[in-house]
């Protein structure tokens, strides 16, 4: 069994973020960059299923700049194989398709039997990337999933989060794309020997130039990055009751339209 794991380099929620003076990107010197959470649930799922299987093989992979490096070192510490980076300047910006069009591109050639991904990432919350990878390469596809269960070499099922806590168990044939949901499991953490082994692994790079994709221009971009305008505004109303009811009603209708 072979498969490959998408993590993907955030910020830390708790940083602090400042934008940057051409109003389209953040200052990155003052932030914190961790593994996106959904993708350490996902790397946990596909490290289970290792432990369970001796033969597998668990790959991660990672698109983003140099930075990102650190992230694909911690999931080897955490007991990954090996790691892939897509490293350019030219992967930066793109939209989601994109990026799904160059993880395609390296991903195919690997023949992998199962590709996880995290449900969404922390910072864009696209949710498209397992579904669009699905597509790209003609693989089987399951979303939300809360359990996996290989059935044999040929099939895995999958436990779906439906609505109002329901789960539905759907068998997908291999080789297939799931999209993990946080939660499902518990996320370990390196030990000291999975750090002191990460200099013994493989970590391979590519760049635009090792990548059979032709120009790729993104079909989105973004105008302007700014923090919400905090503003208030304090009404008095003044009359009798009726009077104060009617205006009242009106205001929540036609202003604040909380009701109708």
């Amino acid at each position: 069994m072979k498969i490959c794991v998408l993590i993907k380099q955030v910020p830390d929620k708790d940083s602090s973020f400042e934008v940057s003076s051409n109003n389209i990107s953040i200052k990155t010197d003052t932030v914190t960059w961790v593994s996106n959470e959904s993708d350490n649930y996902a790397l946990e799922e596909a490290l289970l299923i290792k432990e369970a299987d001796k033969s597998a093989e668990v790959v991660v992979c990672t698109l983003g700049l140099e930075t990102a490096h650190q992230v694909l070192k911690d999931a080897l510490a955490k007991g990954a194989d090996r790691a892939i980076h897509l490293c350019d300047p030219k992967f930066n910006e793109l939209d989601i398709l994109s990026k799904a069009k160059i993880f395609a591109s390296v991903l195919k050639k690997e023949k992998f039997d199962l590709i996880f991904t995290g449900l969404q990432s922390d910072d864009e919350g696209n949710s498209q990337l397992g579904l669009l990878l699905a597509e790209l390469l003609d693989l089987s596809h399951a979303s939300l999933v809360m359990g996996t269960e290989i059935v044999d070499n040929n099939n895995i099922k999958a436990k779906r989060e439906l609505e109002n806590g329901w789960f539905q168990w759907t068998e997908l044939s291999i080789p297939a794309s799931i999209s993990i949901q946080s939660g499902i499991n518990t996320p370990r953490y390196a030990t000291l020997k999975g750090i002191m082994m990460v200099k013994n692994k493989t970590i391979d790079k590519y760049t635009f130039e090792d990548i059979e994709i032709g120009d790729i221009k993104s079909k989105s971009s973004v105008s302007k990055l700014y923090a919400p305008i905090k503003s208030k505004e304090t009404k008095f109303i003044e009359g009798s009751n009726d009077e104060i009811a009617s205006e009242l009603l009106e205001l929540l209708k036609n202003e604040i339209k909380v009701v109708s």
